[in-house]
């Protein structure tokens, strides 16, 4: 047996493995993570209550305004911009699904959050890995079903620890309890949430942590690959009146 035909037929026998055992290609562009996560909170959000003022040129420190009922209460709709992620960490690493197909509303009562309530909804046909094969795969009737169940959605219920008055651009955080629909099966969840007003939006970055388990599904696992049960889901919305 010469060399070539040896290294055809090792190559062969571990693909046959691989695909038998529904794992995926053995290769880092299709095991690996391709995105990453795009936070709307920008850095400056991190910053403290005073800026140096630059467009006077003076070099002094400005005072960044108080934003209240006045500002914050109100019907505001996810816009254009906002995605929702979905990471599994696996044997080799935590790999980061995205969806922009993002869509849904708010009403924010800052000064009574009895009054405040939100929903949301994503088409998970634009669930994005950076890899078509692995999508088609998570969108088939193995996992999420998409022909059958088009849309995975979300439905508050209470939130707790929303501060009256918010200072511009920097975060303030609340936890949002609620419900995750996906399958036709519900979850209740509670995000932690961060939030900030900056540009006439509310910006919000949530997450929370759900399982394969949640929603009647199994973890992928295969001779070369396995996956933890936990799923995090993470919000990173930009909210517009």
């Amino acid at each position: 047996m010469n060399k070539k035909t040896k290294t055809w037929i090792i190559s062969g026998a571990a693909a046959v493995v691989i695909l038998g055992g529904g794992g995926y290609y053995l290769t880092n562009s299709y095991l690996g993570n391709n995105v990453e996560i795009e936070q709307v909170l920008p850095a400056s959000t991190a910053a403290s209550t005073t800026v140096t003022g630059s467009d006077s040129g003076s070099g002094t420190s400005v005072s960044k305004e108080t934003v209240g009922a006045e500002q914050l209460n109100g019907d505001w709709s996810i816009s254009e911009g906002s995605k929702v992620y979905f990471s599994v960490t696996t044997s080799q690493e935590t790999v980061n699904f995205a969806d922009e197909q993002v869509s849904g509303n708010w009403a924010i009562h800052v000064d009574d959050t009895s009054r405040m309530k939100a929903d949301g909804q994503i088409q998970l046909s634009g669930i994005d890995s950076g890899n078509s094969q692995r999508d088609g795969h998570i969108k088939g009737a193995d996992f999420f079903d998409v022909s059958t169940y088009p849309q995975a959605t979300f439905q508050a219920v209470s939130f707790e620890g929303v501060n009256k008055e918010w200072t511009e651009g920097q975060t303030t955080e609340f936890k949002m309890n609620g419900t995750i629909t996906l399958k036709g099966i519900e979850k209740e969840v509670t995000f932690d949430v961060k939030a900030a007003y900056e540009n006439n939006q509310v910006l919000l970055s949530g997450t929370t942590m759900v399982t394969f388990e949640d929603f009647g599904l199994k973890n992928p696992h295969s001779v070369v690959l396995s996956a933890e049960n936990d799923i995090q889901v993470r919000l990173e919305l930009k909210l517009s009146k």
